[in-house]
């Protein structure tokens, strides 16, 4: 909940992303305990996002492997295109507007690419 509603609450303001820490931390204590174990698939990707928003390379090392497990198929898909801004840029460019961050000359080139955003 953390980790989509505020991200739609908050649409195009920094409070869209103010909450990702939470729900990052939530999302890592239910894997930790397994609980993650116990929801169907459609749960589990839904408890896997905060992974996949993460602007961190250690935790979307992780989240590809989440994303592995049978039946997420096309969730991986999705992780790997994210895995591979954060590879690129080390954050979302498409984010750095909205908080207030100054783009790169490539991540301003990336941003004007079809697809760049999700």
């Amino acid at each position: 909940m953390f980790d989509q509603f505020s991200r739609n609450i908050y649409r195009n303001h920094p409070k869209a992303f103010a909450y990702d820490p939470l729900a990052l931390a939530l999302a890592q204590t239910a894997v930790t305990v397994n609980a993650d174990h116990e929801l169907d698939i459609e749960q589990r990707a839904f408890l896997y996002m905060p992974y996949m928003h993460s602007e961190s390379l250690m935790i979307h090392a992780v989240a590809v492997g989440l994303f592995s497990l049978p039946g997420m198929e096309a969730n991986l898909e999705f992780e790997l295109r994210h895995k591979k801004i954060i590879d690129r840029f080390d954050r979302y460019p498409h984010r750095n507007a909205i908080l207030g961050r100054t783009s790169t000359p490539e991540e301003i080139d990336f941003l004007k690419t079809a697809g760049a955003s999700f």
